[in-house]
């Protein structure tokens, strides 16, 4: 059997995006990932569905798996013959252990990479507003593990050489040792009125930072109960943060929002979100699937220059009808006849991509503003195809129906119910300390309550819905849901406009 390999990756400091495009594409090749306490949960996204994952995360007093034991899993792993992502906090090689690990790998003859990843050292106060160097304030940082405990007899770090120092110095994971580095520091020279910061679970949304000096961080630490993961930083460079602060100013800065689309569309709201600092937490409550027959729809495909009018009424019932033409081998072309309409811009955008020409899109994008639009174009006795979900609301058959039109309604795609975990759902909504849970369907509202379940509706108590449009409104509203954004654009762009407007007030 062939021997595998490791790559030891360094994850960056929480945010999950600081990760490298190297880190990322070892991620997506593994075969097992091993991932600690201080890598961003949501980096797993990126494994392959069946790699094995493993958290090997260690903290105080509470270690999942000893060093020892981590490294004789990726030893064990790598000799099957896999390949190995072993996903740590920061960069490996900062107080990472990714030494230790690199020796084990080599002294059992496993081939192993390192790929480096930004430390919490300089991302965290760079996301304060604290340059670890600046010009005329420090020319040099100095990096110090902040675990040791000042008082032992024999001290590896020598805090009478550090006291001489002017440049930054910065403590790794030294909150519970703060009192006695700052003593030390005092002790051997430090102005006791020099600045310190300490930044607590930095480059997350959950980001704190308190300030003080040497003689009174350590009150400050203790009063507002800070903890690990938290680094401290000592130095004159603490005072820009008054100017260069801009992390904790975003918009939704520390706010939890809940994305129930589909897979294959979380992602678009959540980058949204995430840019304007919130944290996206996603829980599809919709799946897209294909139709077990596709007898309707290829005879509609069959005679395509029969009609006059193709409506789109969703960006999944663009990609459904165009896969489905080209599976069946239809040139385009054949669509000469028709004129093009899309209930909104995504979908007009999603038409466009292909090379078409929209004839019409509503300033309301929903099925009245397709017919207030179209009531004095469609002819009687024109020929009009619908291509959408099986769900859809029969009102635009309808009116299309009393002006005269020949309607054929085919369903493209299907909606269902995605498998999830219960239980999943629950912790989030129990731990997560959701702000917001955003609707952009009535599927998307009917199936998260389906998937939540009647006996845990107390848990919506104190949530805020967001919804995208009136249909979706009136159906959260019909399930009870307390909807208090609105988007007034009925676009993922207008939702999150809409809560970013609703914190903003």
């Amino acid at each position: 059997m062939a021997i595998g390999k490791v790559f030891l990756i360094g994850a960056g400091p929480g945010d999950y995006k600081l990760i490298t495009l190297k880190g990322i594409e070892c991620i997506q090749k593994a075969d097992v990932v091993l991932y600690d306490r201080l890598a961003s949960p949501k980096l797993l996204k990126f494994a392959r569905e069946d790699a094995e994952l493993i958290y090997v995360g260690k903290a105080p007093n509470n270690h999942a798996y000893t060093q020892e034991e981590i490294n004789d899993v990726l030893v064990k792993k790598a000799s099957e013959g896999k390949i190995v992502a072993r996903l740590k906090g920061g960069d490996p090689f900062v107080f990472g252990r990714g030494g230790e690990e690199a020796q084990k790998l080599k002294e059992n003859g496993i081939s192993f990479e390192i790929v480096p990843g930004i430390t919490s050292a300089i991302s965290v106060p760079a996301y304060s507003g604290i340059p670890v160097t600046h010009r005329n304030v420090s020319s040099s940082f100095h990096v110090i593990t902040g675990n040791e405990d000042p008082t032992k007899e024999e001290n590896v770090v020598d805090y009478k050489a550090l006291a001489k120092i002017e440049g930054t110095l910065i403590f790794l994971m030294g909150v519970k040792n703060i009192g006695k580095i700052c003593e030390s520091l005092i002790k051997y020279g430090q102005s006791p009125d020099r600045p310190v910061a300490v930044i607590m679970k930095g480059t997350t949304i959950e980001q704190k930072m308190i300030k003080g000096t040497l003689s009174n961080i350590y009150d400050k630490v203790k009063e507002n109960d800070f903890k690990n993961p938290s680094i401290i930083i000592i130095g004159e460079v603490v005072n820009l943060s008054e100017v260069l602060g801009w992390y904790e100013k975003k918009a939704l800065f520390g706010k939890k929002v809940l994305v129930t689309r589909t897979r294959q569309q979380a992602s678009y709201l959540s980058r949204k979100l995430e840019s304007l600092g919130a944290e996206a937490i996603e829980f599809p409550t919709i799946k897209i699937e294909k139709p077990k027959v596709f007898d309707e729809i290829d005879k509609a495909i069959g005679k395509i220059e029969q009609y006059q009018w193709i409506i789109f009424t969703s960006v999944n019932g663009v990609v459904a009808f165009f896969e489905r033409m080209k599976r069946l081998n239809f040139d385009i072309r054949l669509l000469y006849n028709a004129k093009l309409v899309a209930i909104g811009p995504a979908t007009a955008k999603s038409l466009e991509d292909r090379g078409f020409t929209i004839e019409y899109v509503p300033e309301e994008y929903r099925a009245e503003g397709i017919i207030e639009g179209l009531k004095d174009k469609i002819k009687e006795g024109d020929f009009v195809l619908l291509p959408r979900a099986d769900i859809a609301r029969e009102v635009l058959i309808k009116e299309l129906q009393n002006i005269g039109a020949k309607v054929d309604n085919i369903h493209v795609y299907h909606t269902v119910v995605p498998k999830q975990d219960r239980e999943k759902l629950l912790k989030i909504l129990k731990d997560d300390g959701i702000d917001v849970i955003t609707f952009t369907s009535s599927s998307t509202v009917k199936n998260f309550m389906e998937i939540l379940g009647e006996e845990n509706r107390f848990l919506l108590k104190d949530k805020k819905m967001a919804v995208i449009g009136p249909i979706t409104e009136e159906t959260a509203k019909d399930l009870g849901l307390n909807v208090v954004i609105k988007a007034k654009e009925y676009t993922i762009d207008g939702l999150v406009t809409a809560i970013k407007n609703y914190y903003n007030q």
